[in-house]
């Protein structure tokens, strides 16, 4: 297991600087065996040190590009296989380890016309948040969908300017649906607060 405070969606690709000592142990055990680990959000605490509190959702990753570097540090690039539950958290020597069961989304295929909606939302606020940052937090590019249902659910997820919060609701909703309904919720209520904010700024 690899805590971190960020969340982590199935198809999504996170690339990661590895130089702790356990997780440089882990790194080298992963990579002589199945080539994943487990990644979940940090509650409480730090990354590095230990000594933190973790949540029970995660995602399953896969390494898909290892560098070594000097000192024993890594470059990983890792994608998101599958959501995990933790059932039990085990001792953390060598490093963070945990017994997980698999929790696959209830339903693979999302219409079109849901994901497009969602999509025209989470566009929305990433626009308004890049006004209203000067471009800095959530910068207006580009997006498309991918045409895998399932996939494309998970990468509207990833692309939202969200809190840790919020993303680690997201991940555990248990379908598509009730999780890309939560999206435009979510993103829907974060663009009127900002446009709200927007027309005060305005008016003084």
């Amino acid at each position: 297991m690899f805590p971190l405070s960020t969340v982590v969606f199935p198809f999504t690709e996170l690339p990661l600087h590895v130089f702790e000592v356990r997780y440089q142990h882990l790194t080298r055990d992963v990579l002589l065996g199945s080539k994943e680990f487990g990644i979940c959000l940090i509650s409480r605490g730090w990354e590095v040190g230990g000594h933190d509190e973790r949540v029970d959702v995660g995602t399953r990753v896969r390494v898909e590009l290892a560098a070594p570097l000097e000192e024993d540090r890594w470059i990983l690039v890792t994608r998101g296989i599958e959501r995990f539950r933790v059932t039990s958290w085990l001792d953390d020597a060598p490093y963070p380890r945990a017994l997980v069961l698999p929790e696959p989304v209830a339903d693979a295929d999302v219409p079109r016309d849901v994901l497009e909606s969602t999509f025209k939302s989470v566009k929305a606020l990433r626009r308004i948040q890049s006004e209203f940052s000067d471009g800095w937090t959530s910068p207006c590019v580009d997006l498309g969908l991918d045409e895998d249902s399932s996939a494309a659910a998970w990468m509207l997820c990833a692309m939202s300017p969200l809190t840790l919060v919020d993303l680690q609701l997201l991940l555990e909703v248990p379908d598509h649906r009730s999780r890309l309904t939560l999206l435009r919720d979510l993103c829907d209520a974060k663009r009127s607060d900002l446009e709200t904010a927007m027309r005060l700024d305005d008016a003084t």
